[in-house]
């Protein structure tokens, strides 16, 4: 099992309120799904997302990621195992515009420690498995939408992380770029990846083999 969380909850509170974005979330992934979260507005999805991405700390309830308890540890210790296991999609690409794309993808393996050698395989090696290394000198403006999103694609899987999360991966692109990114995201999941996606498209969800709702922070 890759995930586990066991009555996961997220409180925000302000002097005024307090907020329940998710309550008492029990979720079990295995190793190897294509999991797609579905959902409104506000129903508790990317928060669901960004605690298991370890970008943020759960209010109560537990979670182990790899069978670790990952609810026990400080944000150093969180940050350095999200960078070894965990790469991420974002629906705006969250590239460095002052970056190659040869540099964008190195980025992880930099903050990983790889020498260059180490590096400059493992970015051409990825820049070729996604069809994209005649544009590995260009930077980011120079690019499309589509090939945007492919780049932080090879950015997510440069390090060969143990769970892709990707969130509204498609959100800003056209009909046409947003399937070829499903379809790079279908055959990563067929080559082993495990991957868990939010996204409002009931048709992009279909390339997932399994869905979870979920409405008020909670799973229906």
């Amino acid at each position: 099992m890759l995930i586990e969380t066991q009555a996961l909850s997220k409180i925000y509170r302000t002097e005024e309120i307090e907020t329940c974005s998710l309550d008492a979330i029990n979720l079990t992934i295995e190793k190897g799904e294509f999991t797609a979260i579905m959902g409104p507005s506000g129903c508790g999805k990317s928060t669901l997302l960004n605690l298991i991405g370890m970008l943020d700390n759960p209010s109560s309830g537990k979670y182990f990621f790899d069978g670790k308890e990952v609810s026990a540890l400080n944000e150093k210790q969180r940050a350095n195992l999200r960078k070894s296991n965990i790469g991420f999609v974002f629906q705006s690409f969250n590239l460095i515009d002052e970056l190659s794309v040869f540099e964008n993808i190195e980025l992880p393996l930099l903050y990983l420690g790889f020498n260059a050698s180490e590096r400059k395989k493992k970015v051409e090696d990825v820049l070729e498995r996604l069809e994209i290394t005649h544009r590995k000198k260009h930077f980011p403006q120079q690019l499309s939408g589509g090939q945007q999103q492919r780049v932080a694609v090879c950015r997510a899987i440069v390090s060969n992380p143990k769970l892709i999360l990707a969130d509204e991966p498609t959100g800003n692109l056209d009909s046409k770029n947003g399937e070829e990114v499903m379809k790079l995201l279908k055959d990563l999941n067929q080559q082993g990846s495990s991957i868990v996606m939010v996204t409002h498209s009931e048709e992009h969800a279909k390339y997932a083999s399994r869905l979870i709702k979920m409405l008020d922070g909670k799973i229906v």
